[in-house]
């Protein structure tokens, strides 16, 4: 089974942000929205004149990451995104801050409809040399996109998430572009690339007229001149401009991939050909990313924060993640478990614990067994748990010299972080398939297809997991933490040589498995047509202590059809998300 990230990303970069002068216009749309001493200004910035893009002759069309960016000054721009349940619409709120103190103003409903961002925010056209247009488009804008400083004044780092959640069944999110910070426009893979001909043309961006007269963003559009190179794969190494994205090597970390910083102009790959990966199919997981199994979407090809213009007297910072920048490269590190194992009695006391939730199936597809299991029809699809909290839910693993199983215990923590106990709570087993090679925690989820009467018929041989925050479900909720740092399992879960290991789900995180292998996906080779239930089981043999039990379980429902080698599945919706 194959990983993939849930998130949109930021991309590997040849230079983070440096300081900018921004000058905003601000044009008031109502007493209220625009009160001067609360109302951040945002305004619309073009971080070059020039860039210069790539068409690969192999997979043709151009990724129109034109290095225009959004900036916030005189406060942080902040949204919240929620919706009560799933029978409930998206509703958008703008938090205001003056000073210590917060409002909210209700954005306009229907403004959004789900948690990637604000639709249709920028509009982007292109003419050629000759002056025509060959190229009119809107695009959505995630405020969460890759980001850097603009002033040197700035908060060193962004409190916002790293990305905008693209989960169909994500509850609630934050988009910010923090106080002094500019946030890239650009949206990646979520982002249709378009056909152009090699040649020079004139990109024209600027904010449309709905969201300039709510955010009070001066109409002031970015001019940028664009050459179109064509490219090949096979010209090899070497070949690509300074700003070519290594995304083949660079290991991107999924959404808030953590805040571990990698040595300045180290990350393997910069400055290489490396042509972006195509997005693969739903459940394939087949993409180049260290993340293994985890995830049904694509990553999206990073998107490139281009070196802001350097203000007098500012030099341009050093190129990779870090305080203050962040360019899509990091690797998370592993986290450190206790120095020893527990000694004492074992004891769950009164204080704060995880609540686990899952989250509906989907990602729903028919596949078969390949060569692997000729003949054969499999369910395929993907599943989430979640962690409500109000507390982590932190797993520690210790092995005893020469012994395959590692002991795994759940410990608690006080208001104050202290530990204050602990529970023996299972095992975790080294699984040494290739795309894995990782500790995994058994027992955590279990997976099984329903009859109509809810009575089971299959159940997944996928039981025992690495846990990491794959996914931001609901960052509203309380105590969420933004910034979670075990979403890459390059070094989440352990080596086989570990002596021990710690495993983290968040609170407002989740953690996404793709079941689309023989053995994890459902058998439905000898199951009759008709009405079944996707069922998602948090904690199935209830050795994790939560807060609450009762929500661990949700059902998917699907209708199966066709015949042997040509099955069909049907996916009923969710209240209103009718997303598979």
């Amino acid at each position: 089974m194959t990983r993939s990230h849930q998130a949109r990303l930021g991309r590997a970069a040849i230079a983070a942000a440096a300081a900018t002068a921004v000058v905003a216009g601000v044009a008031a749309a109502s007493p209220e929205a625009h009160n001067v001493r609360t109302l951040p200004k945002l305004s619309l910035i073009a971080a070059t004149t020039s860039v210069t893009l790539d068409s690969w002759k192999e997979d043709p069309g151009v990724y129109l990451d034109l290095g225009t960016y959004v900036t916030a000054a005189n406060g942080p721009f902040e949204v919240r995104v929620t919706r009560k349940s799933y029978d409930d619409p998206v509703v958008a709120t703008q938090v205001l801050h003056d000073g210590k103190k917060t409002r909210t103003r209700a954005l306009p409903q229907g403004l959004v409809n789900d948690f990637s961002g604000l639709p249709d925010f920028a509009e982007i056209t292109l003419t050629d040399a000759k002056g025509k247009q060959v190229l009119s488009k809107k695009e959505g804008f995630c405020p969460n996109n890759a980001s850097g400083r603009v002033r040197p004044d700035a908060p060193s780092t962004s409190k916002y998430p790293q990305s905008c959640p693209v989960n169909p069944f994500t509850l609630g999110s934050v988009w910010g572009v923090e106080n002094g910070w500019a946030s890239n426009t650009y949206a990646g893979y979520y982002s249709e690339p378009v056909q152009l001909a090699a040649g020079s043309y004139t990109a024209k961006v600027s904010v449309t007229k709905k969201y300039r007269e709510l955010f009070g963003i001066a109409d002031k559009p970015q001019t940028v001149k664009v050459t179109v190179r064509e490219r090949s794969w096979e010209e090899g190494p070497g070949a690509g401009a300074a700003g070519t994205s290594a995304h083949r090597a660079a290991g991107h970390g999924g959404h808030a991939a953590g805040h571990a910083a990698a040595p300045a102009g180290g990350h393997a790959g910069h400055g290489a050909a490396a042509r972006p990966e195509a997005p693969s199919a739903a459940t394939t997981g087949a993409t180049p990313t260290f993340n293994v199994g985890h995830g049904p979407y694509p990553p999206a090809p990073p998107a490139l924060p281009w070196a802001l213009k350097k203000a007098d007297g500012l030099r341009a910072a050093q190129a990779g993640d870090g305080a203050g920048r962040t360019d899509g490269s990091r690797q998370a590190p592993a986290l450190s478990p206790n120095a020893q194992r527990p000694t004492g009695p074992a004891n769950v006391p009164d204080v704060p614990k995880p609540d686990l939730r899952s989250l509906p199936a989907y990602g729903i597809t028919i596949g078969d067994g390949g060569e692997e299991v000729p003949g054969k029809d499999y369910l395929a699809f993907s599943a989430n748990v979640w962690n409500a909290g109000p507390a982590q839910l932190v797993v520690d693993g210790f092995r005893s010299p020469g012994k395959e199983l590692m002991d795994a215990y759940q410990y608690f923590y006080d208001a104050d972080g202290k530990q204050v106990g602990y529970t023996p709570t299972g095992t975790m087993e080294w699984d040494p398939r290739p795309g894995h090679e990782h500790w995994h925690f058994t027992d955590f989820a279990s997976y099984r297809l329903l009859k109509a009467d809810k009575k089971e018929a299959v159940r997944s041989g996928k039981e025992a997991f690495c846990l990491a925050n794959t996914d931001a479900v609901d960052y509203t909720v309380k105590n969420a933490n933004w910034h979670p740092e075990n979403t890459d399992l390059s070094t989440a879960c352990g080596q086989q040589n570990s002596i021990s290991v710690r495993e983290v789900l968040d609170v407002g995180s989740g953690d996404t498995y793709t079941q689309d292998l023989p053995g994890q996906s459902f058998d439905i080779t000898d199951l009759p047509n008709g009405t079944y239930w996707i069922q998602v089981l948090a904690n199935p043999e209830k050795r994790l202590k939560e807060t609450n039990l009762d929500n661990n379980s949700a059902l998917r429902k699907v209708v199966l059809g066709g015949t042997k080698g040509a099955r069909t599945v049907t996916v009923a919706p969710v209240g209103l998300v009718d997303a598979n």
